[in-house]
C-alpha cells in the first residue's frame, strides 16, 4: 500500500547500568525502543524509526554538488601544484646559498610529548574524563584527539565475562577508582577478546587471574570510543597489582 509506514531497525548492545542512558540518546534521535533483552554483563536493544523517503529532486541536487565539488577540487588541485612546484624552488634556492628553509621541522620536544603517558596527574582533560559520565561527549572528544597514545590511572574491574565461545578469553569492563560492580562514575573502558596474559600483570604480588572488584594500575592504549553504546575501548599495555 502506497500509505504503509516502513520502518529501519537497529540493534545495540550495551553495558550492564547504561541502558537508560543509550535509551535516551537513541530517542533524541527519533529511534523507538521495541524489544530489550538484559544479559549478565550486556543488554541487547532493539529499535525502529520510520524511514524518511528521499525526494527525486534532492537526489538531483546532490548530484549537481558533487559536479560543482568535482570541479573546484580540480582547480585547487591545479593550484597546489602551482604551490607546490614554487615551494620546491624556494627550498633549492635556500639550500645553494646556504640560507636555512622556512618549511618547519619536529623537535626532540614535541616527541616527547607525544611519547608521555597522559595520567590524571599530568593531564587535568584526563582527570577530568575520569569523573564524568561514561555516555559524556568527553568520551568521544578524548579518544578522537589522543587516540594510539598511552595512558595510566588506577581503577578496578567492573565485571568481566568470557568472549563468544571461549573459556581463557573474556571482555574486561573496567572503571576509574577502587569500587569495582558499584562503579557509577567515569567512563565505561573495556578491554575486548582479552585473556589473563594479555593483561601483563606486574607487581609484587602477580595473582594467577583476576576477577571483579580487583584493583588495578590499568596502562593502556587509546582506542575509539563507540557512542552508541557508551563504550570507551582500550588496548592492554600492563597491569599493576596495588
Amino acid at each position: 500500500m502506497a500509505d504503509e509506514i516502513k520502518y529501519e531497525y537497529k540493534t545495540v548492545q550495551t553495558v550492564r547500568g547504561t541502558d537508560g542512558l543509550v535509551i535516551s540518546r537513541m530517542q533524541k534521535d527519533g529511534w523507538e525502543l521495541v524489544e530489550q533483552a538484559p544479559g549478565t554483563l550486556r543488554s541487547t536493544l532493539n529499535f525502529r524509526r520510520q524511514k524518511k523517503p528521499q525526494p527525486w529532486l534532492l537526489i538531483g541536487t546532490a548530484a549537481a554538488v558533487l559536479v560543482i565539488l568535482a570541479v573546484v577540487i580540480g582547480a585547487a588541485s591545479a593550484l597546489s601544484d602551482g604551490s607546490e612546484t614554487k615551494e620546491e624552488s624556494d627550498k633549492s634556492t635556500a639550500v645553494a646559498s646556504g640560507r636555512p628553509s622556512a618549511t618547519p621541522t619536529s623537535t626532540a620536544t614535541e616527541s616527547a610529548a607525544a611519547a608521555e603517558v597522559i595520567t590524571p596527574q599530568n593531564s587535568p582533560e584526563f582527570a577530568a574524563l575520569l569523573r564524568a559520565d561514561s555516555c559524556d561527549d568527553a568520551n568521544l572528544d578524548f579518544a578522537t584527539r589522543y587516540e594510539g597514545r598511552t595512558i595510566a590511572f588506577n581503577g578496578s574491574i567492573v565485571a568481566m565475562a568470557p568472549h563468544g565461545d571461549y573459556d581463557t578469553r573474556y571482555d574486561f569492563l573496567l572503571g576509574p577508582g577502587d569500587e569495582g560492580p558499584n562503579t557509577t562514575v567515569g567512563p565505561a573502558f573495556k578491554y575486548e577478546d582479552a585473556n589473563i596474559l594479555d593483561l601483563s600483570l606486574t607487581g609484587e604480588k602477580i595473582p594467577a587471574t583476576v576477577g571483579t572488584g580487583d584493583k588495578f594500575r590499568f596502562v593502556a592504549k587509546v582506542g575509539e570510543f563507540n557512542v552508541t553504546q557508551c563504550l570507551f575501548f582500550l588496548d592492554p599495555v600492563s597491569t599493576e597489582t596495588r
